[in-house]
């Protein structure tokens, strides 16, 4: 598959997230890793701490899926 994108010289922002999207991807799967980690394995961690983790990732998730984008790329 070949894709092509124009963009005029106005548009500079708008290149660039275009061509960073998968940069963000991969900085949110990264963030959503992590968060899992903590609330799974770290036994510093109380209760609360660990359901307001799940809460933010579930908030990940859902401004994810809002703008036709998941972990999967699809």
């Amino acid at each position: 598959m070949k894709i092509t994108l124009t963009f005029s010289e106005d548009e500079k922002v708008e290149a660039l997230q275009a061509l960073n999207g998968s940069k963000w991807m991969c900085a949110m799967w990264e963030l959503d890793q992590w968060l899992r980690g903590e609330a799974k394995y770290n036994e510093t961690r109380s209760e609360k701490e660990i359901d307001l983790i799940y809460e933010i990732r579930e908030k990940i998730r859902e401004q994810l899926n809002e703008n036709g984008i998941n972990f999967n790329g699809i």
